[in-house]
């Protein structure tokens, strides 16, 4: 039976599908931030083997009860909303986490046009904190800052203590998008590939928690999104010049992205990539690996109470026809 069991779970983490499995007691997996985990109790954890790699979820952070899918195979739309409310209660946790012990944390969100960067960060933030929990989306760098060194745009958005920042996009349009378009020269180019490890060996030095992410969407997706937003008017706007340069130049795209994880998947902060193909799945994948690779612990404060309100004291409230109402249309 155990044979079988184990023959089982082989097929399945061929096949890129996620096998859980109890993880030894009190072993609560490695981190990007070791020193992090220094206070925090290791909670139960689970085994999870996807293409033959284990990694070491805390068991409450996996699904409540198993998935369920469309015909179309992508996960449905109640269930997925279910296990984000679920998640997103585990990331204000964190934020309150992050934000009591001083934490500095550094998430990164690269990809194709049309991977669905924006759609996690915006689960993310939807009941986090904007203080706390801020996202960095550079335009397009002026002529003054052409001149200056090209970290330097980006360390002035480097989280204070008790902040984490979201980048949608980063230095690494350096490795991406500026070789292929001809924004930058080849020396230019091989120089962030030798300078960027050294450049994120310190801030991990420092003690900041980086996270890299890439999304991972095929080319058959890509196309099907980028046709979504060429017919539907409230979504062209995403659609961009540079997109289509993206779709025109899948292949030159394709060697820059693996030439980049040659030179910057470091030990100190790897690459994690995300399989983007389902986008419900993606951001669920994507936030329960972030709460995973960051310990923390509940210290969500207790109910307040709210005290008495104060009375009119004299006070009359101006007529209400002196002031300018929005118009009551629903």
């Amino acid at each position: 039976m155990a044979k079988k069991k184990k023959k089982e779970n082989a097929k399945e983490a061929e096949a890129g599908t996620a096998v859980a499995e109890p993880a030894p007691p009190g072993n609560g997996g490695t981190s990007v931030l070791d020193a992090a985990a220094q206070d925090v109790p290791t909670p139960p954890a689970t085994y999870v083997t996807v293409h033959g790699d284990k990694y070491v979820i805390p068991s409450h952070l996996l699904p409540q009860s198993p998935p369920q899918f469309t015909d179309r195979g992508k996960l449905e739309r109640k269930y997925y909303e279910q296990e984000l409310v679920r998640l997103q209660e585990e990331l204000v946790k964190l934020q309150y986490w992050v934000a009591e012990k001083g934490l500095r944390v550094i998430i990164l969100f690269e990809g194709r046009s049309g991977a669905g960067k924006g759609g996690v960060i915006k689960s993310i933030q939807e009941r986090t904190n904007p203080r706390i929990v801020r996202v960095v989306a550079l335009p397009v760098p002026s002529d003054r800052e052409h001149t200056q060194w090209w970290f330097q745009r980006y360390v002035a958005h480097l989280p204070a203590g008790g902040e984490v920042v979201l980048f949608d996009r980063s230095w690494y349009n350096r490795a991406l998008v500026e070789p292929v378009m001809g924004f930058c020269t080849e020396e230019e180019y091989r120089e962030f590939l030798c300078s960027c490890p050294q450049f994120e060996r310190m801030l991990v030095r420092s003690g900041i928690i980086l996270l890299k992410y890439w999304f991972s969407v095929s080319d058959e997706e890509q196309e099907r999104r980028f046709q979504a937003r060429v017919y539907t008017p409230f979504k062209r706007w995403k659609l961009s010049p540079m997109d289509l340069e993206d779709r025109r130049r899948w292949v030159e795209y394709s060697r820059a992205k693996d030439t980049m994880f040659e030179y910057t998947d470091i030990k100190q902060c790897p690459w994690f990539v995300v399989n983007a193909d389902d986008k419900r799945r993606a951001r669920l994948n994507c936030i329960t690996h972030i709460l995973s690779m960051i310990p923390y612990e509940d210290i969500t404060p207790s109910p307040v109470e709210l005290p008495p309100r104060e009375q009119g004291k004299g006070y009359i409230r101006p007529p209400i026809h002196e002031q300018t109402f929005v118009p009551e249309i629903w």
